[in-house]
């Protein structure tokens, strides 16, 4: 891992952008990770099916800046979200993007990986609500590749933070988007 690591999801409110951001960098910090991590998110005045966008930094030193200038890692749930922040990713990153709602693949100098996220959440699991956690388990998978989070802290972070009664639906949702990219990295 270099010194600093740019994540961002990027979709629409509602989505659970947000949240995802916030169970990756809770899950770097941990103590058994190491790592420093800062999340920040930018959303529009729409509560659901706006623009949202929320982003994390990862860094083994002090984070002296919070945003994401080039992420390494963006993850893309939306049409919309992919035309407006595709184009900053980090040359050599890595972006995942929503094989339903994203229809057109940006041009870049990246690994683009399209990946059935919310087909998964909707037809595997019955709820389009655990679209976050089918991302997060492709994120899972990918920090997990690059030797800096382990997806057992991503798990345990979910757990503490989803509503009681819904553990089951989410590790099943975090499974199955982390065998999704498994297949692939």
């Amino acid at each position: 891992m270099s010194d600093r690591y740019e994540i961002r999801v990027a979709g629409s409110g509602g989505q659970g952008v947000i949240l995802a951001a916030v169970i990756i960098g809770q899950s770097a910090a941990l103590m058994e990770e190491g790592l420093n991590a800062v999340q920040t998110q930018a959303y529009g005045p729409e509560a659901r099916g706006g623009a949202s966008k929320s982003e994390v930094i990862i860094a083994r030193g002090e984070i002296d800046y919070p945003k994401a200038a080039n992420p390494n890692l963006q993850v893309i749930l939306t049409q919309k979200a992919c035309d407006e922040y595709a184009h900053d990713t980090a040359e050599g990153g890595t972006v995942i993007l929503d094989d339903f709602f994203v229809r057109e693949d940006p041009k870049l100098n990246a690994e683009i990986y399209r990946l059935p996220i919310v087909k998964t959440a909707r037809d595997v699991l019955g709820r389009e609500i655990v679209t976050n956690m089918v991302a997060l388990g492709t994120v899972a998978r990918v920090l997990e590749a690059k030797g800096m989070v382990r997806p057992e802290s991503i798990r345990s972070t979910i757990l503490a933070n989803v509503p009681k009664g819904t553990e089951e639906l989410n590790s099943k949702a975090f499974d199955e988007g982390y065998r999704l990219m498994k297949e692939k990295v």
